[in-house]
């Protein structure tokens, strides 16, 4: 799978993959097999150090009941260079990320599944959020549509969490709507970047700094965001 930015990748929060983008992806490996040496997990994700054919190499999957000893086969495999986890206070000057093949004692452990379609949002019905109050609040439309004008500008907004994807490149990355702008042209749905921890379905108040064309590497690039938000709800 191309463009798997596995961070995980992630995170924000117990799970903190690293405080800023990492050095872009290098080598796109396909598959890795290797027996386990080594396991560290954390809150979502696994850790492990492989004895593989080229030597020993760390990797990341989805968390996984993975024991020491194991012969494990990593898929969709790509290479970073120089990855932080403040988590383990660890930096890989190499580490694979990819999808844990087969079954682990029941579980598919599917990196992708963590991080794909973080753009793209499911239509999540009729949403009515009342504008948040303040100096500089804000509706989703009017930051996505006014980006240039709002660019690393301060913004207060209220909206329900249609998505939540925690433990990407340091960060929770939440999807705010609040009824305003269109699906049409993707004015009515706004990508945040927090620390904070939520839920699907929480209404919130965010209150963070609007960047525009951001381009964290690895296929994922937003035209409009809020990064280092502060939730309330």
């Amino acid at each position: 799978m191309k463009n798997l930015l596995a961070l995980c990748l992630i995170a924000a929060a117990p799970l903190v993959w690293a405080d800023k983008p990492p050095a872009p992806i290098q080598t796109a490996l396909g598959t890795v097999k290797g027996e386990v040496l080594e396991i560290k997990d954390v809150e979502s994700y696994t850790y492990l150090r492989l004895k593989t054919q080229d030597g020993e190499t760390w990797a990341a999957v989805n968390k996984a009941p993975v024991k020491n000893g194991a012969q494990v086969t990593i898929e969709n495999v790509m290479v970073m260079s120089n990855f932080e986890s403040k988590t383990l206070k660890k930096t890989f000057p190499k580490i694979l990320f990819g999808t844990l093949g087969g079954n682990v004692d029941g579980t598919n452990a599917d990196m992708a599944a963590a991080h794909a379609g973080l753009a793209k949002t499911k239509d999540d019905g009729d949403i009515h959020v009342a504008k948040a109050s303040g100096a500089n609040a804000r509706t989703v439309a009017e930051i996505v549509t006014k980006a240039g004008e709002l660019k690393d500008k301060p913004v207060l907004l209220r909206g329900k969490v249609v998505k939540y994807n925690p433990g990407i490149m340091g960060k929770n990355w939440v999807h705010l709507r609040d009824g305003t702008g269109s699906a049409a042209d993707g004015s009515n749905d706004i990508l945040v970047t927090t620390q904070s921890r939520t839920k699907v379905g929480d209404v919130v108040t965010a209150q963070g700094l609007v960047r525009a064309n951001k381009d964290f590497g690895a296929g994922y690039a937003y035209k409009v965001l809020i990064e280092d938000a502060t939730l309330k709800q």
